[in-house]
């Protein structure tokens, strides 16, 4: 059997996985300290899916540009043919090799480095604790559940003897035999003598856990129906690969197998060395045959292989990347567990979103990045957190979970045994609590939140919810700061002050305002209305639109319905201080706080429409989808971000406005005024529409045809300002402040409302 390594098979193969990392859904990220992947020897990895194998061993060439031996399953080369032969090119060895552990010895001893998945198998069910809290996998071949193999810390602990041995002894003929074994120069053996043996755990994480039908799985059916196994891996995989998915793998910190060993130890390591021709005897001492060296010092190997690894089977669980399926699957299975399966909706949710801050603040949990930009998990406070959303839909299918208008129930299926190739398509919560299990911070944290979360009110909740406000804004300022976004940043020319603010009188009136700003703004556009509302009495919130204040690149990323959520949010924060809420909104503002009266009336006294678009002055918007279209096509086929990612924007305001548009988010604005233009007919509250009359950005005429399609509104009013600024509410163009004002005015809440607003900026 032919080891050597197809250097051209490697090229290619690289060159073709970095193409389908850019083509395929799934989306890889290595996390990593600096200079681990350069350190380590022996890489081991949790199994989970049977394409993931290829993936850590491509990232650490990639990264590294060292060979990278990976032990594979003896299945793949029981054939001598075509498909057996590109493995071996690529660095695979057969795990029933007569030389596998000390070929690799001398792999690495050569520098390059070796990938195993310590497991032994796929590990379907993720299941890795038995009853007892020890760590134990399931064996499909034993049909019992058991250890991890012990090869890696064989292979690394015998590799670290041999290392300490022959430096300990300084003796330049038994170098010199060994230079000749191993087939190294002296300087090349003595460098691998005096490196550290180094194993690194690490954690292949998949988030979210998909088993729905794909369009492979349906083509293939006739083989699906006759192979269950083969369907169900097809399934989960097809899913991964196909659909938008995060596959995180996180390495944990290294491991020395430098194992103790006395001065007598080491004579005996002498002399096995003196008779050893090879690492093959080496490998192969038995502790109970042989000499009496021999054997002391396979005991000695075997005591230390074995702590090795037990050491490395709780460290390859500990960087499990934490997702809200996790936080999710773990607080419904406490429920179950402490015999209380009817959960209060509110108190679900608002656990979850306890939990999640909890988390945050305990650096031994890697949490995924979902839970760590706030705009991505917002939504689980009132169910609208779409990864949270599509969970709860395969609970409901999956039979664990029953919804009802205000409770969840947790089903004992839940619990139930599952068999090991079905439980990811029967139970996939199933799945993310054994997952989660051994991150003990997780399990902890489950009756903490929900206690907690049974005892929150409402104003104490929006206390939480603004600081997450202020945070998202921290979070994308940090995230959007590095080097690869630095050349569209640089030319951004906002100074004014991009966080949310929010102000409350001494004594507030009982109608709160919320402020929303326009596209490429941020809070600060309206925050001069805002004081004057503040004299006034009313409690104010200005809200910051998702993707705004920060950087282009984070606009870029961000859908129209991310900025009505924005707006939601505020309401929802500014509830609870008040009775009712008057929405103030300019140009996209005033488009989303129309949307939102429509779709959610509920405690809206009235709506200030500000410059609202329906149309716009400049005719190159019509081919703004079109060339979206282009720049999603060239991201997906090559390493660009696209044909024309951004727009110069000459603004009004360049001290509060980006002075670059992303092309995507000039697309959502086109989708946001189609969606204004299907709800303006269900709004029902009061409205006031300003427009100035010369607007160079938004054609006047829309606030004509806003005018006309508002058929239900209890009151409307349209006010043409003489202005040919687009923006005349920041500028107070034709006194419109004033205007809004009067307006709000004429809603009502004149008298101080019983509870104080916080009064925070």
């Amino acid at each position: 059997m032919d080891l050597a390594f197809n250097l051209s098979s490697l090229r290619r193969t690289a060159a073709i996985l970095e193409r389908l990392e850019r083509a395929l859904a799934v989306n890889i990220r290595l996390h990593h300290a600096d200079g681990m992947l350069q350190a380590g020897d022996i890489f081991l990895f949790n199994h989970f899916a049977r394409f993931e194998t290829f993936i850590p061993q491509y990232l650490i060439h990639r990264h590294t540009g060292a060979l990278v031996r990976s032990v594979a399953s003896a299945e793949f080369f029981q054939q001598d043919d075509r498909f057996s032969r590109y493995l071996l090119g690529l660095g695979a060895v057969p795990n029933d090799h007569p030389r596998l552990l000390p070929f690799l010895a001398e792999e690495i001893l050569r520098g390059r480095k070796v990938l195993i998945f310590p497991e032994g198998g796929m590990v379907k069910d993720r299941l890795v604790l038995d009853a007892t809290g020890d760590y134990a996998v399931y064996s499909r071949s034993a049909r019992t559940r058991r250890k991890h193999h012990s090869g890696a810390s064989v292979l690394a602990s015998t590799l670290a003897a041999f290392k300490i041995a022959l430096r300990s002894v300084n003796d330049d003929d038994l170098l010199h035999k060994w230079m000749q074994s191993l087939n190294l120069s002296r300087q090349e053996l003595l460098t691998a003598l005096n490196r550290p043996t180094l194993m690194v755990p690490g954690n292949i994480t998949f988030y979210p856990l998909r088993v729905d039908e794909t369009a492979l799985h349906r083509l293939i059916d006739g083989f699906t129906r006759r192979h269950p196994q083969q369907a169900e891996e097809l399934l989960v995989e097809s899913n991964i690969l196909l659909r938008n998915t995060d596959m995180d793998l996180r390495l944990g910190s290294a491991i020395p197998a430098d194992g103790r060993w006395s001065r007598r130890g080491l004579g005996y390591w002498r002399t096995l060395l003196e008779n050893a021709a090879d690492l093959d005897q080496l490998f192969s001492l038995d502790a109970q045959h042989g000499p009496v060296e021999s054997q002391l010092v396979a005991r000695q190997l075997r005591h230390q292989s074995l702590a090795l690894r037990d050491r490395t089977m709780g460290r390859l669980y500990e960087p499990t990347t934490i997702n809200l399926s996790h936080l999710a699957a773990s607080l419904l299975h406490y429920r179950l567990t402490v015999g209380q399966p009817d959960i209060p909706r509110r108190q679900f949710h608002h656990a979850l979103f306890l939990a999640i801050r909890a988390l945050q603040r305990s650096p031994e949990v890697h949490l995924h990045r979902g839970l760590v930009a706030p705009e991505r998990y917002a939504g689980v406070i009132d169910d609208s957190c779409p990864g949270l959303t599509d969970l709860l839909d395969v609970a409901e299918a999956s039979g664990v979970l029953e919804r009802g208008p205000e409770f969840y129930r947790v089903l004992p299926k839940l619990k139930e045994a599952t068999a090991f190739d079905s439980i990811r398509k029967e139970n996939p919560l199933g799945v993310y609590i054994n997952e989660a299990a051994p991150i003990k911070a997780v399990a902890g944290i489950a009756a903490q939140a929900l206690d907690e979360a049974a005892a929150l009110d409402d104003q104490t909740l929006s206390h939480l919810l603004f600081a997450e406000e202020l945070k998202a804004l921290a979070w994308a300022r940090k995230h959007f700061a590095q080097p690869r976004f630095a050349d569209i940043n640089s030319q951004e020319t906002a100074s004014q002050s991009a966080l949310p603010f929010w102000l409350a009188p001494e004594k507030p009136r009982r109608l709160g305002v919320l402020l929303v700003h326009g596209f490429l703004a941020s809070p600060a556009e309206l925050r001069s209305l805002g004081d004057r509302l503040l004299q006034r009495g009313y409690p104010v919130l200005g809200v910051r639109l998702a993707g705004h204040g920060s950087s282009p690149w984070d606009l870029r990323k961000k859908r129209w319905q991310d900025w009505l959520a924005s707006v939601r949010r505020g309401i929802q924060i500014l509830s609870p201080f008040v009775d009712q809420i008057a929405l103030v909104g300019f140009s996209s503002g005033g488009a989303l706080s129309l949307i939102c009266a429509a779709l959610h009336p509920q405690k809206l006294a009235g709506v200030v429409s500000c410059s609202a678009p329906l149309k716009f002055r400049n005719a190159n918007l019509a081919v703004v989808p079109f060339i979206h279209s282009a720049n999603e096509i060239v991201r997906r086929l090559s390493n660009r971000d696209g044909l024309v990612v951004f727009r110069p924007n000459d603004s009004e305001h360049p001290d509060i406005n980006y002075r670059n548009i992303p092309v995507s988010a000039l697309n959502q604005l086109r989708q946001m005024v189609e969606e204004l233009k299907e709800r303006l007919a269900l709004v029902k509250t009061p409205c006031l529409l300003l427009q100035g009359s010369e607007d160079r950005v938004v054609d006047p005429i829309s606030a004509t045809l806003i005018h006309q399609r508002l058929t239900s509104a209890s009151f409307r009013r349209l006010q043409m300002i003489p202005a040919s600024r687009h923006g005349i509410l920041n500028e107070d163009l034709g006194g419109c402040q004033q205007m809004v004002i009067d307006f709000i005015e004429s809603l009502g809440g004149d008298d101080n409302a019983v509870t104080v607003c916080p009064g925070t900026e």
